[in-house]
């Protein structure tokens, strides 16, 4: 198919043999496009404690997968892996509001006939006080592998002990945060 944009680029385009004539419009200005993207190689991470002592759940979760995803940060690229590694401590003192800690049900399902199972955040914060939080920000993240990954930089500890001194996190008051 030939296109006759003007007398000169046919015939150039007819002595160089070239069927597309279009390769040879070039546009005017700078061709180079710039964007604020970043790429998971050049993403500045950092770590973060957060802590969890009196903080309402939901509100929790929300501004910690904020984090996580890198959403408060202007290089944010929805389809990286650019957030921060985040620190929770005290999991076990999370508060839930109103009748949510007896009344709300985490339903779970073994795989077998008849195997659904139901636990309540109260039971679970006995046993395992930091997959009350997981659970929360683990629905507040992406259900793709993206999310799988985002989720494996969020450390739960539900004491105020934690094994992360050598990565010198830095201390975050959520409230702070928008």
């Amino acid at each position: 198919m030939r296109f006759s944009h003007s007398p000169l680029i046919a015939r150039v385009c007819r002595a160089k043999k070239q069927t597309d004539v279009s390769l040879k419009i070039k546009k005017s200005g700078s061709s180079k496009l710039q964007n604020n993207l970043c790429q998971q190689s050049h993403a500045q991470k950092e770590w973060v404690i957060v802590d969890a002592e009196n903080q309402v759940l939901g509100r929790l979760a929300s501004k910690v997968a904020k984090l996580l995803r890198g959403k408060y940060k202007p290089s944010f690229t929805p389809f990286e892996d650019c957030g921060d590694n985040v620190i929770i401590i005290n999991a076990e003192k999370v508060v839930l509001t109103g009748n949510k800690l007896t009344d709300k049900l985490y339903t779970r399902h073994t795989g077998y006939p008849g195997g659904q199972r139901h636990t309540s955040p109260a039971a679970v914060l006995k046993v395992h006080p930091e997959r009350v939080i997981e659970h929360a920000v683990r629905g507040m993240l992406p259900k793709n592998r993206l999310g799988r990954a985002v989720l494996k930089n969020l450390h739960l500890y539900a004491g105020t002990e934690h094994k992360h001194e050598a990565q010198q996190p830095k201390v975050i008051d959520l409230n702070s945060l928008n």
